[in-house]
């Protein structure tokens, strides 16, 4: 098994994508390499990159399973990328990027069981999902949970794991709270989350976006809040997105325990809450002291700036390359093959 955290250590000079001799297309020195990213945008695309730069171009296509394939392979086509990242791998069709000239990436993004973790049904039927996907898509494959390679690896080898990144268009700086805090929660409804919330929801104004809402509408609702709520879809443990998602934009983030952490510190970078009584505690302190945690928020704001997007895209990306072009992997041989 092959899974590792990524280093996303910012490094003194950039990466080189001008990998000549490699497997695939790669830009001429120079040119912007072009990276897209696949998936469904009311999920995804917050995890994405929007920016624009002289050495890295991007573009989101919007795909979700059961989706129309042949338009979702006409605009990569179209566009030419040199990579093309797929959030959540197993909505591909089988065989669907056999003649793609790209250098391909899968991100497993859902929880699977783990082989020491507790079992749940929610966790079977991801992992029944994720028998679907056909490995020869892609190059390699990366996991948002180290934890959960081992289960993947007897379905498709995972290369290395790291958190899903944040795009840059949601960091802000953190500000001092001016009156009471605006909460917010966003997520589905799910029982375990409600007998959480609901003592909450009773007691303050707490915003929940319980249903898909676009990059966009989010940004703008993050902007209006100040404290964020995390909490497991069910009663298994996880690490998710939406924690460095706040984090990045100057939220003070009260989440169940978190696990994997990927480097966050409990009571340092976000304030740990263990039940409904702690969540309330929590929001009924602030709204007496709204700056009570000010410095908890800054050092979370420090800590997301490892899962900036701009930064682990480009160091991502740039050890891509450089791995298919020392190693190849079987979609690239079988690629070469049948060429």
């Amino acid at each position: 098994m092959r899974a590792m955290q990524a280093n996303t250590a910012p490094r003194s000079t950039r990466p080189s994508f001008d990998r000549g001799g490699g497997p695939y297309p790669t830009p001429p020195p120079g040119a912007p390499l072009r990276l897209a990213f696949v998936g469904q945008g009311t999920f995804f695309e917050a995890c994405a990159l929007t920016q624009q730069a002289r050495d890295l171009a991007t573009r989101f296509v919007e795909f979700r399973q059961g989706g129309a394939v042949d338009a979702m392979l006409g605009a990569l086509r179209a566009w030419h990328p040199h990579v093309v990242l797929v959030f959540r791998p197993e909505i591909v069709p089988a065989g669907a990027f056999a003649d793609l000239d790209a250098a391909t990436l899968g991100f497993l993004t859902e929880p699977l069981p783990r082989r020491d973790g507790p079992g749940h049904h929610d966790l079977d039927a991801r992992l029944h999902t994720l028998r679907a996907v056909d490995p020869s898509n892609f190059d390699h494959v990366v996991a948002f949970d180290p934890r959960i390679a081992a289960t993947a690896e007897a379905i498709l080898p995972v290369w290395r794991s790291l958190a899903l990144p944040v795009d840059d268009r949601f960091f802000a700086p953190v500000e001092r709270i001016p009156g009471r805090p605006g909460v917010m929660f966003v997520g589905r409804s799910t029982p375990h989350r409600e007998a959480l919330l609901t003592p909450s929801k009773h007691s303050f104004d707490v915003l929940h976006v319980a249903f898909g809402v676009d990059a966009t509408r989010l940004q703008a609702l993050m902007r209006e809040h100040h404290v964020a709520i995390n909490l497991h879809n069910e009663p298994y443990p996880s690490f998710e997105n939406r924690v460095s998602l706040h984090l990045a934009a100057g939220h003070l983030v009260l989440s169940e325990a978190l696990d994997p952490l990927h480097g966050l510190e409990p009571g340092i970078d976000f304030l740990e809450v263990g039940h409904a009584g702690d969540l309330h505690a929590a929001i009924a302190g602030l709204q007496r002291m709204p700056n009570m945690h000010h410095r908890v928020r800054i050092r979370g704001r420090m800590k997301a700036e490892g899962f900036r997007a701009s930064r682990v895209y480009r160091r991502l990306v740039h050890d891509l390359l450089l791995d298919l072009h020392a190693f190849g992997s079987p979609r690239a041989d079988a690629r070469r093959r049948a060429g």
